[in-house]
């Protein structure tokens, strides 16, 4: 009897490391599958941000003499924030989608930066789910109009058109303003620049404005309007290229990161595979020596 139970032990003790074995093999080709199917959704985004991305920077090419044109008007004549009307417009140019990298952190964080030097002056206009969330855990009274779907489809002027005649129906009395934006540089580059925007009280007291003839309030209204409306559309033609390049190129480092993981997860899958092969050979031959 005790023969038997002595050599009942070393087999339960084996049934259990092949179990453990197992266990493991499976846990591994059950990561190893998920990995797989990570690198497919990232390699798809990649491929799709790509196309979005050439067509971005296309269009992107004709905007920006809209926008250089539209700050001239401001540089020439001088413009410079009223000292009387010390309130000020911050507008976020992000989007409702991430996987981009730090595309909208940066913007928020510019934004947040001026919050904490002067809040109580400032208000923002968050463009995009992202910049919101972001800002009003800490900022929510700050915020006083928020967009959505922002992202999905690329930026029209007509969607400038009808922010900016948002912000000015918005009831907030601002003397100066910023519109907070991603300037395109490269594939791999960008940076977070402030196109500037004043209101009419600010406009009408500038220095060089008599340099102008036949200006009148309701033809500076009209093409401050224009001007906004704009400049608007020129930061969203600049923030959707930036977002699209840098999805892409995290997409991109997503898939390689993805392929060695993959690499590393099979090798140790077939080191295990082979260990529980190599293990169940030993006890076949310890058993068939046994008898």
């Amino acid at each position: 009897m005790l023969g038997r139970f002595g050599s009942l032990v070393p087999l339960v003790t084996q049934n259990v490391q092949q179990q453990r074995g197992m266990a493991t093999l499976k846990s591994i080709s059950i990561r190893l599958k998920s990995v797989k199917n990570i690198q497919k959704i990232t390699q798809s985004m990649k491929m799709v941000s790509a196309a979005k991305y050439s067509r971005a920077e296309r269009e992107l090419k004709q905007t920006r003499p809209i926008g250089s044109g539209a700050t001239q008007f401001y540089e020439k004549a001088e413009i410079s924030a009223p000292e009387d009307l010390p309130q000020k417009l911050l507008i976020a140019m992000t989007s409702d989608r991430g996987l981009c990298g730090a595309v909208h952190t940066s913007v928020a964080r510019l934004i947040r930066n001026e919050l904490n030097n002067d809040q109580q002056n400032l208000k923002v206009v968050c463009v995009g789910d992202k910049s919101r969330l972001i800002l009003q855990r800490m900022y929510g009274k700050n915020i006083i109009m928020a967009c959505n779907e922002i992202g999905r489809l690329p930026p029209t002027f007509t969607d400038a058109s009808k922010l900016a005649d948002a912000i000015l129906n918005s009831q907030y009395a601002f003397g100066s303003g910023q519109i907070v934006f991603n300037r395109f540089k490269s594939v791999v580059s960008y940076s977070t620049q402030t196109l500037p925007v004043f209101s009419l009280a600010a406009v009408k007291t500038a220095a060089k404005l008599p340099v102008y003839d036949s200006l009148d309030d309701e033809v500076i209204q009209s093409y401050l309007e224009f001007s906004l409306a704009s400049l608007l559309y020129y930061a969203m033609k600049e923030g959707a290229c930036s977002e699209q390049s840098s999805r892409m190129t995290a997409m991109d480092n997503a898939s390689k990161n993805a392929g060695e993981m993959i690499d590393k997860l099979t090798l140790t899958f077939n080191r295990t595979r082979q260990a529980v092969i190599t293990r169940e050979l030993i006890e076949i031959i310890s058993g068939a020596s046994a008898l």
